[in-house]
């Protein structure tokens, strides 16, 4: 028999190690002297040890290890347990090679702009939401404040005067100067009802939503869209829908510099 320390030294596993596996049932001493309480091992169990590690070393936590250790565990359900092992450690590799891909992103920006910008850009996942919406060619992106009154107006007919998710959208391809293609819509419950210019329908969700918030006046929005499509492009994504505005806070005034909005684009990995 062995003391603890020596059984330590031969497995090369530390001491504290070996107690937690005795109190977690991985690894029982073949006697434990009632008088000290010293742990007495043998070679013979440097198998079932080195089975522990091996099974550590491939990711799984010492309460999934306790269960592949058991012997009723058959073939298939280790072979299970192994599969789902590889499916997690693919997940991981391939976020963090996505993390990998955005820190040099980031550094890639600081280089370009020599300084560090105001704006962050996270990834996210929009749901679906019901909203009234009208939609229409606008002389210019300034106009679309008309069709939000047009909707409270109707909304308020209905007893409805508090407008939490006030949202542009822009269906154009790119940048116009006139005849813009825009789109008001407010979240609304599906019991509202809509008219002849107002439609009243579930919007689409997206799995990845780029988004980036900026702070100010609209006439700052240029500079927000920028630093968020050459984020984008930067980051390999690529854009897959119409983007939106979300008016966090907002108004008719151009320059107001309380505002808050959230620029979305629903994306894609290339």
């Amino acid at each position: 028999m062995l003391k603890i320390g020596d059984f330590s030294k031969l497995s090369q596993v530390s001491i504290k190690a070996l107690r937690l596996y005795d109190e977690m049932g991985l690894l029982k001493p073949i006697s434990v002297d009632r008088f000290t309480g010293y742990r007495f091992y043998s070679a013979n169990q440097l198998p079932r040890l080195n089975r522990i590690l091996a099974f550590k070393d491939l990711g799984f936590s010492l309460e999934q290890i306790a269960r592949l250790l058991q012997e009723e565990i058959s073939i298939e359900q280790m072979r299970g347990m192994l599969r789902l092992k590889q499916a997690d450690l693919q997940q991981h590799i391939e976020q963090e090679q996505s993390r990998l891909v955005r820190v040099a992103a980031k550094l890639k920006q600081i280089e370009r702009e020599h300084v560090m910008s105001d704006y962050e850009v996270v990834i996210k996942k929009i749901e679906p939401i019901t909203v009234a919406s009208i939609r229409e060619v606008l002389p210019d992106y300034y106009a679309i404040a008309k069709l939000f009154q047009e909707i409270y107006q109707c909304l308020a007919q209905q007893g409805i005067t508090k407008f939490e998710y006030n949202t542009g959208i822009w269906h154009d391809y790119g940048y116009k100067d006139s005849d813009v293609d825009g789109e008001a819509v407010v979240a609304v419950t599906p019991s509202v009802k809509g008219n002849d210019r107002i439609k009243i329908y579930e919007l689409q969700g997206y799995e990845a939503v780029a988004c980036l918030v900026h702070h100010g006046g609209y006439s700052g929005l240029s500079t927000a869209y920028q630093h968020l499509l050459t984020w984008i492009e930067d980051n390999g994504y690529r854009c897959i829908g119409a983007n939106r505005e979300f008016y966090i806070q907002g108004g008719s005034d151009y320059d107001e510099e309380s505002y808050i909005t959230e620029i979305q684009f629903p994306v894609e990995k290339i």
